[in-house]
């Protein structure tokens, strides 16, 4: 990690003796400097890549499909993924297929393969999904057009990681704003997880205190290097630790508003975000007010009612303060879906991760809250 990072990418590529590469890109990163940068770091290994980039936002399994077939075709022996976390699980799904076969479709759930996937290196472009070490990735079913989760803790993280800052630096504001609002609700949830332990706390007390601190003046200026690589690394200790928490009714509701309104994830999260925080905090505020002081909150002595509020407020004025969305209605939602949404909120059961249990109507009432 650091700045000009991607320069380790040389040594990692000769460390895996690797000669044949296929490489998932944004398509939007090709025109940048960053991605010269790579390509000059790749002809000084000799590796000319196979070049994926037709990937899009919640990439589906059609796409997975796609990409398998120039990675066999191409004989290729590592991955290397440049992008946000839609490129980086299309990556990690062509390791899984390349070493494991069959269809993507195959692996949904909790380690579903054995075989581990073939050598991948992630370079996130955004500081937002964690996909570059979690131990899970988000595929669409493109039959269903609902996500599958495909998670293996052991497996699924990339090989090598490299976070460096100058990849973030033609990411647009909003992008910024709203994959940097994912990476503060995955340490959020993870931390207030009935799973949460003192290992987990401990990076995601770090990533709230990183993301909550840098997130304005990175989206403000993306070529604050400082801000970014504490971007960066708050969404790699978050995604490190979630996979073993789980996460809660914030990213479940958000999967489901993300597909029927087909809006980004970062986005559906920051506006699910601060309705679901309220409705969460009587069952933990002590947590809360934990939370609180990671945000630089003068807590300190507070009621513990009290100190769990502030929390609540420093979510509020870090969503006022970037621009999120306060409705659903904001971006296009419609309350006839809500509840079909509902069911499939009960249907993904995240009760088993989220610290207040929750039934079809306080879905419903949480989704209507929203709008």
């Amino acid at each position: 990690m650091g700045v000009n990072a991607h320069e380790k990418l040389e040594e990692v590529i000769k460390k895996l003796n690797c000669s044949r590469l296929f490489m998932a890109v944004d398509a939007a990163l090709l025109e940048s400097e960053f991605y010269r940068r790579i390509h000059s770091v790749l002809q000084r290994c000799n590796v000319t890549p196979s070049l994926f980039t037709d990937i899009e936002p919640d990439p589906g399994a059609n796409t997975v499909a796609k990409a398998f077939e120039l990675c066999r075709s191409s004989n290729a022996q590592v991955i290397l993924a440049i992008g946000g976390g839609s490129t980086i699980d299309v990556a990690k799904s062509v390791g899984i297929l390349a070493t494991n076969g069959g269809r993507i479709q195959d692996y949904e759930g909790i380690e579903k393969f054995s075989t581990p996937p073939l050598p991948r290196i992630a370079i996130p472009t955004t500081a937002g999904t964690g996909s570059e070490v979690s131990g899970s990735c988000a595929i669409t079913n493109s039959e269903t057009s609902l996500k599958m989760a495909i998670r293996h803790a052991a497996l699924n993280p990339a090989n090598v990681a490299i976070l460096d800052p100058m990849a973030l630096k033609t990411l647009p504001a909003p992008v910024a704003a709203y994959s940097g609002m994912d990476a503060f609700v995955h340490a959020f949830e993870s931390f207030l997880s009935v799973n949460a332990n003192p290992l987990t706390d401990a990076l995601n007390l770090h990533a709230l205190e990183l993301v909550s601190h840098n997130i304005r003046q990175f989206v403000a200026n993306r070529n604050n290097l400082e801000a970014g690589l504490a971007m960066l690394c708050g969404s790699s200790l978050a995604g490190m630790a979630f996979g073993a928490t789980g996460l809660g009714n914030v990213h479940c509701m958000a999967r489901i508003v993300g597909t029927c309104f087909h809006v980004s994830h970062g986005l559906s999260t920051a506006i699910c975000l601060p309705h679901v925080a309220e409705f969460n905090l009587v069952a933990n505020p002590r947590r809360y007010g934990r939370v609180a002081a990671a945000m630089g909150g003068l807590v300190s002595g507070m009621p513990e009612l009290d100190a769990a509020a502030e929390a609540l407020r420093a979510i509020q004025s870090l969503c006022r303060d970037l621009g999120i969305p306060e409705r659903l209605r904001d971006i296009g939602a419609t309350e006839d879906k809500f509840p079909e949404m509902a069911r499939f909120c009960i249907e993904e059961n995240y009760n088993r991760w989220n610290p207040r249990h929750t039934t079809y109507d306080d879905f419903l009432a949480l989704f209507r809250k929203a709008y």
